[in-house]
């Protein structure tokens, strides 16, 4: 596995949802805040997204996409809709999945929005420094990101034709939708640490043999070997960048594995130390406990206790 991709599977949970918005006229809706990543695709028109907190009011046009990883809360609304407009939003609720014409001069917008379900007990700080919005806007000629565009295509023709096999497929296309849009940010930000850290060839070398292999018997020495660097240079670069040393994240990334391990199956304690690099059940619980205050066996009961709100769509 790659970072991008243990960074999401690690606090996935549930599967994604999500909901067309059809509507004409002078309108507004509000989607409260919720615990996961919201996204809208544009299908078709113009509005505007309007962050709750008194945020940047956010332009978007036919095939623009909009990742919200924190689960801000937000108002969509036709672009001619003032303040007044944006207090008075009605519930997101009331409005999926219909056709809605409301009086007014606005012209229609079709979007898709949706939303991934997250246990954000173990971010892992590659999402954790995503902006409260990401806006991905389709520019004409724009090749940077072909693959999200071939996604938000294909959403589209699922969406329209609902082809034998569409209720697999949805799920499908909006997971790579989630990925698509990480990178896209990733691939554009011009701040943040973790495209800094897979732009450096040194330390994506020791992030890949940790991500590839967590159980291994990893040394500082054997990781800089694998990096083809000296441990000296290893230790100085990765710490630098990640903010940890290399051997203390991965010790952070084995009982991340371990809490998702726990939560997602019901193996045996045994089996999740060899599977995530420590020699026996109690040596597992023992750096558990350490690091996220709670036995295994306990954390394990209180994740189950809670799946239905993290599955919830």
């Amino acid at each position: 596995m790659d970072v991008v991709s243990d960074a999401i599977s690690a606090v996935r949970a549930g599967r994604p949802s999500s909901n067309r918005l059809r509507v004409r006229g002078s309108w507004s809706v509000r989607l409260a805040p919720y615990e996961g990543a919201g996204f809208h695709v544009v299908l078709s028109g113009a509005c505007r997204l309007v962050p709750d907190g008194g945020g940047d009011p956010v332009s978007l046009g036919t095939g623009d996409v909009v990742l919200l990883p924190h689960g801000a809360g937000h108002v969509l609304a036709d672009r001619a809709a003032g303040a007044a407009e944006v207090r008075r939003a009605v519930p997101f609720e009331e409005v999926r999945d219909t056709d809605v014409r409301l009086p007014g001069s606005g012209t229609g917008v079709e979007l898709l929005c949706g939303k991934y379900r997250l246990d954000r007990s173990r971010t892992h700080p590659l999402l954790a420094e995503l902006p409260q919005v990401v806006h991905l806007p389709h520019r004409v000629g724009d090749h940077d990101h072909p693959e999200l565009r071939t996604a938000v295509d294909l959403l589209a023709r699922e969406l329209d034709e609902r082809r034998p096999g569409s209720c697999l497929a949805l799920p499908s296309l909006l997971d790579l939708l989630l990925i698509y849009m990480v990178r896209a940010w990733m691939a554009g930000a011009e701040t943040g640490a973790w495209p800094a850290v897979l732009n450096d060839p040194v330390t994506t070398a020791a992030l890949r043999a940790l991500h590839s292999d967590p159980a291994a018997p990893w040394t500082a020495d054997r990781l800089a070997a694998e990096a083809g660097v000296s441990r000296a240079t290893l230790s100085r670069r990765f710490t630098s960048l990640v903010g940890r040393p290399p051997m203390a994240y991965l010790t952070w990334w084995r009982l991340t594995m371990a809490a998702t391990r726990l939560r997602d199956s019901d193996v045996p304690l045994a089996t999740v130390a060899r599977e995530t690099g420590y020699g026996s059940p109690y040596a597992l619980s023992h750096a558990f406990s350490r690091e996220f205050g709670i036995t295994p066996g306990r954390y394990r009961e209180r994740v189950r206790a809670a799946e239905p709100a993290l599955t919830a769509s």
